[in-house]
């Protein structure tokens, strides 16, 4: 989910290039607009990004080191 934060500055933005009568109207429905829009986009905050990009880094570690005791244990095998 988008914070709301990026959502004020995403309408802010659009706000600022409207004129100035249509921007309160449109600022209210832009917001709501733009909130339904990025909800059905199913993005992710950073946050939850560079927890996944962690687990990632710990997951490839692991596989690594697992590649290394297979390739030990196959050497074993052949002599």
């Amino acid at each position: 989910m988008i914070s709301p934060k990026a959502l004020d500055q995403i309408a802010a933005a659009v706000n600022s290039v409207l004129p100035q009568q249509l921007a309160s109207d449109a600022k209210k429905n832009m917001r709501a607009a733009l909130q339904s829009v990025l909800d059905e986009l199913d993005l992710v905050t950073r946050e939850e990004l560079e927890v996944q990009e962690a687990v990632l880094a710990r997951t490839r570690e692991k596989l690594q080191e697992l590649e290394k005791k297979i390739a030990a244990l196959e050497q074993k095998l052949e002599k």
